[in-house]
């Protein structure tokens, strides 16, 4: 992974004699948190952010880079009340889907995106006694069936919500709205993140964490149990957790103010088959390869990104890979779903998207 900027001329994904410039970067008009890649494949450098401001006047952006100019543009902005706790994009990686984008803060919000035209097309209120709804920490859309969103609160619960297959994958013209599927008190605490599996049985199987430490597996299929597979034996709050893209039995997760990152392997629950210790401060972000079993990046506020083989757990993995430092504290990461040469991280008012 490369650690300049300065110039070259070749192009990402096509071929040129000349080296090819490994870093990009969008410098936003406000610090930027929220961030996620396009997955549909006519938009390969296409990211939507959203900006951390701490008046109710916040924003989100849609950039692109022009693989011709080697800039990025940004081609829509619309508003948002509070900062985004999380964005993402409809799983869509044939391209055949609605072009939607989902925020979450104080709702879970559907945005309809026609090239610099932006609407919203629902917004979903998970309380049915109020027309206010408990912030959202973090939410996630089911990249086995999008019609399924599921969201996780400060309210201890996480709800599953259902989008109508009909209305989401007909014609441009067509609303979207969504409906509670099920809600469920997910944990003692707040909940901090929601991750919905991304291989095998992706459809039914997803993870929580929160502040009461732990880790817990449920199924939709049968909601009336749940599995702890982990409790951070100092009961930290546990901030966010990721599956791996390529084998269910794997995801991992971090703690507040944590420098290591642990996996768990569902299979033995409770201990950690590996943990990575090289931050020199607390972790802000994890992202597994899309490509790869064995590679997942991680991010923090020693302005570092560093990715790691971890095929040899469980014995233990001492150093990453590849690192990379960045101006400042990296607040974000994401690596491309499409395009498993590139990762984006976010650090104060910057986007930059790496070739690894």
């Amino acid at each position: 992974m490369a650690t300049t900027t300065s110039g070259t001329t070749s192009l990402p994904g096509k071929p040129d004699p000349m080296k090819r410039k490994e870093i990009y970067r969008y410098t936003a008009p406000w610090v930027v948190y929220g961030m996620n890649w396009s997955f549909k494949p006519d938009k390969r450098f296409r990211l939507a952010i959203g900006s951390f401001i701490e008046d109710y006047c916040n924003k989100v952006q849609i950039v692109q880079l022009n693989e011709e100019t080697g800039n990025f543009s940004h081609t829509a902005t619309f508003d948002h009340p509070y900062p985004t706790t999380k964005i993402m994009w409809i799983p869509d990686m044939v391209g055949q889907l609605p072009d939607l984008v989902a925020t979450s803060g104080d709702y879970l919000r559907l945005w309809r995106i026609n090239g610099s035209d932006v609407r919203q097309e629902c917004m979903l209120n998970n309380s049915k006694n109020s027309e206010f709804c408990a912030p959202l920490t973090s939410f996630d859309w089911n990249e086995t069936d999008p019609n399924i969103l599921g969201a996780s609160s400060i309210d201890t619960t996480c709800t599953i919500w259902g989008l109508e297959t009909g209305q989401v994958i007909g014609s441009v013209g067509d609303s979207v709205t969504g409906s509670v599927r099920t809600q469920l008190i997910a944990h003692d605490k707040e909940v901090h993140d929601i991750a919905f599996t991304r291989a095998g049985s992706g459809r039914d199987l997803f993870a929580s964490v929160g502040s009461d430490g732990s880790v817990r597996l449920f199924d939709l299929r049968n909601l009336e149990h749940s599995t702890i597979l982990y409790e951070e034996p100092k009961q930290q709050p546990l901030l966010r957790l990721s599956w791996n893209r390529q084998d269910p039995n794997y995801l991992s997760t971090f703690a507040l103010d944590s420098h290591e990152v642990i996996i768990m392997d569902i299979r033995a629950p409770s201990t950690p088959v590996a943990r990575l210790c090289n931050h020199r401060a607390p972790v802000n972000g994890i992202t597994w390869a899309p490509h790869s079993s064995c590679h997942i990046c991680t991010a923090g506020d020693d302005h570092q990104a560093l990715i790691w083989d971890i095929q040899q757990m469980p014995q233990s993995i001492d150093v990453p890979i590849l690192a990379y430092n960045a101006q400042s504290e990296i607040n974000q990461v994401q690596w491309s779903v499409n395009q498993s040469d590139w990762i984006a991280i976010c650090f104060k008012d910057n986007v930059e998207i790496l070739r690894v």
